[in-house]
């Protein structure tokens, strides 16, 4: 990789660690890192987007407090929600997989970027449900996906939907 590309993929860690920061209030607050992975896949390509993503993994866990609330270290990662944040490289490396079939066919893309959100939710939500059953308490699978998956289905779809069309833009302004 060109020090260009080096320095797209730190700006895009940074990127993600900005949108981590920007939480939404609802009834479940939800933040705006799903928007940066995909985006960043979808502008910069999907090896620069899926480096992107291990930089910022790497950044937290050295405990720089780039993930939601400002928090950072092993302890987030290895928390009931971590499973979504290593499920944010799932759906890069998902994204970088398929790339060539989606690239330049924005159905395509979003069907892509529907593929990576399944990974990045079922690698999350067996994460959440596999350490809360560890914790000795019961919680049925139907309970899970009540409190992991179905607040943030929407939100999610309309940040895909941002994501394609904000980085179709900015790929093609890369591009020129």
């Amino acid at each position: 990789m060109k020090t260009r590309e080096w320095t797209q993929c730190a700006l895009a860690a940074a990127c993600i660690a900005i949108c981590s920061w920007i939480a939404i209030p609802m009834s479940v607050p939800f933040t705006m890192q799903t928007f940066a992975v995909f985006l960043i896949c979808i502008w910069l390509g999907g090896r620069s987007g899926c480096i992107s993503v291990l930089l910022y993994l790497l950044l937290g866990a050295i405990g720089l407090p780039v993930f939601s609330g400002f928090r950072g270290g092993p302890g987030v990662l290895f928390s009931t929600t971590g499973g979504y944040i290593f499920g944010f490289l799932l759906s890069a490396l998902f994204l970088w997989l398929t790339q060539r079939w989606w690239q330049d066919r924005p159905i395509r893309c979003f069907c892509a970027c529907l593929g990576g959100l399944f990974l990045c939710y079922l690698c999350g939500t067996l994460w959440f449900w596999l350490l809360y059953l560890q914790g000795g308490a019961w919680i049925s699978f139907p309970q899970v996906l009540s409190l992991c998956v179905w607040p943030f289905l929407v939100p999610d779809l309309l940040k895909i939907v941002l994501a394609i069309c904000a980085g179709r833009r900015l790929a093609h302004l890369r591009r020129t």
